[in-house]
Parts: structure tokens; sequence; C-alpha cells
């Protein structure tokens, strides 16, 4: 009798926990489901810091206007030739460059700005939102951390701000160049037809507002998605990325569109450069990587990365690390 009345008790206080039980994990599902991108925005700085020994620098640039850039760069100095990595509008540094760090940060003195209005901690009060004015504050970052001379690898928008670089800012201080899937050969003209061919704003396809929209992008830009994209993810990578900042950087494609890097013709470059182009490329097709080295001549030379679309930085990260460090270390 005694027996059975304990099982009674027991069984009843199973009970009585169960629904605090199942709450509990609720609450611990919805707070990873409401947080998992910023978990990873989280984990990419623990490794960028830990492993990689790259810590961040905030730099207050010259200029009559504030403006500040963060910029990811070693801890300590080194013998290693200086890199400076551009991202374009699929997110910031971390989130850019996170299959290339650890192998580039093995052999290059690795410095990844948040371009400026990406990122929380990139910010101006400038009115200006050219081409010529984000390469110039990357010109005076580099300025203020003691480098002096430099390779550049740009990616989509990042390759606009490395050719302007290299081009004009910082002309005599960039030694080689590598632009990845960059459209800065279209003209202004071919660019604003190839966003007229989308069914939706410019600033709606970069820079997505819901599940959907990001979903699409993603889509876009890589030849084989995630199969896995619920919306929650979507969502929180929306709140965490697309949000802050996203009137500037509406401000900054339409500019784009309009004037491109800001060169009328666009000039032939003295650097040596690579230009790297995935097959599938959906957002600029394989053509203008082709007229882009038929314009640079003999001091260029194009790879193509096969079965990657414009995220080819993700998709072809094996491949595109062997191009980038095989030339520039050549």
């Amino acid at each position: 009798m005694k027996q059975q009345q304990q099982q009674a008790v027991a069984t009843s206080a199973l009970f009585a926990l169960l629904p605090l039980s199942l709450l509990l994990i609720r609450l611990l599902a919805l707070l990873v489901r409401l947080r998992l991108a910023a978990f990873r925005d989280a984990a990419l700085s623990i490794s960028l810091l830990a492993r990689l020994g790259l810590r961040p620098v905030h730099l207050r640039l010259p200029g009559p206007h504030a403006t500040t850039l963060r910029v990811w760069c070693p801890a300590s100095p080194s013998s290693k030739p200086p890199l400076l990595l551009l991202h374009g509008f699929g997110g910031d540094a971390k989130w850019t460059w996170a299959r290339n760090l650890p192998l580039l940060s093995r052999h290059f003195h690795v410095y990844a700005p948040d371009l400026l209005f990406f990122g929380a901690h990139s910010r101006s009060a400038s009115p200006l939102r050219t081409v010529a004015f984000q390469a110039r504050c990357a010109a005076d970052a580099m300025r203020l951390l003691g480098v002096h001379r430099f390779d550049i690898v740009g990616i989509s928008y990042g390759g606009y701000v490395a050719y302007r670089l290299a081009g004009v800012e910082a002309r005599d201080r960039v030694s080689r160049l590598v632009l990845m899937t960059s459209g800065v050969a279209a003209t202004p003209g071919e660019m604003r037809e190839m966003a007229a061919r989308e069914d939706r704003a410019v600033e709606e396809s970069l820079l997505p507002e819901t599940a959907d929209g990001l979903r699409r992008l993603v889509r876009r830009s890589m030849h084989r998605p995630p199969p896995w994209m619920p919306d929650f993810v979507l969502d929180d990578f929306i709140k965490l990325m697309c949000v802050d900042q996203r009137k500037e950087r509406a401000e900054l494609l339409h500019e784009l569109l309009q004037n491109g890097a800001g060169f009328d013709p666009l000039p032939v470059l003295t650097q040596k450069t690579l230009i790297l182009w995935g097959d599938k490329d959906q957002v600029f097709p394989l053509d203008l990587g082709q007229r882009l080295q038929r314009h640079l001549g003999d001091d260029s030379r194009l790879e193509i990365i096969k079965d990657a679309g414009h995220a080819l930085q993700l998709e072809g990260a094996e491949q595109v690390n062997r191009f980038i460090k095989s030339f520039l270390l050549d």
C-alpha cells in the first residue's frame, strides 16, 4: 500500500513537472529560432579573435564629416604581404570571407573592413554615396593602419571599390588586384537595364525585408543554395544584416546604377589583375568577366570557377583560395 502511494506521488510530481519542462523546451526553441543568425555572428567573431588572431579596429577617418570604419586586422605585426579584402552587398566582412580567411590569413597579413554603411560600426555623416568616396575611405584606413603598399581582393560591389582604388585613390600603393564576379565592365546603362529586368526594385532584391525576398536573393546568388532555409532563420538574418543603415545602402545601390565606379571611360589598370568568375553566375553574366579581361589585356587573366554562382567565395572557396594564393605569391 505504501509503495503504491509513493508511486502515485512520483507520478503526480512527474505530471506536475511536465508542463514546466515543455514550457522550458519551447522557450529554448524560441530563443534559438529568434537568435540563430546572431549566434552565428558571435561565433564568427570568436573564431576571428581566438583562432585567426584578428581583432576589430575602429578608425576615425579624416574629413569634414564624422566617418568611422571598422577593420578586422592582425593583432600583431608580421612579415606576410598585406592583403585588403573588400566585400559586396551580401553581408559584412565576417560573413562574406568566412570560408576564405582561415587559409588566406596563414599566407597574408589580412585587412578586412566593413565597408561604409555595412555592419554596426562603419558609419559616416557624409552625404556622399559614390564608389569613389568608399574607395577613398578604404585608402585612408590603410594609411592610418600604416600600410603603404598592398594587394586587393574585391567581390561584386567590393570589386568596384577595388577597381577604383587601383585606378585612382591608391593607384601607386596597390601591387596586384583580384576581381571576383564584379560587373565593373558593364556600362551604367547596362546596369540599369539589368535592374529593369527584375520584377522588383533593386533595393528590394539586394536588401530584402522579408524571408521570401531573402530566399530569392540566396537562390539567385548561389548555384547550390542551402536546401533548408526556414523563415525564422532568414528573418533573423534580415534583422541582423538588412535593417540597420538600409536607407544608406539603398542610396549606394542607386548611385552604383547611375554612375558605376565613376569612370568614363573605364581605364586600363597598370596592376596585374586576376579575374575570378562563377560559370553559373545569375547576377553578372560570365560575358562581363570575359569583356573585362579583354579590356585589361595581357596583364590580366580570367579563371572560371565551375558550378559556382555569384557567391563563388562560398561555393568555390577551395578553388578561389588556391587561385588567390598562387596569383599573389607568384
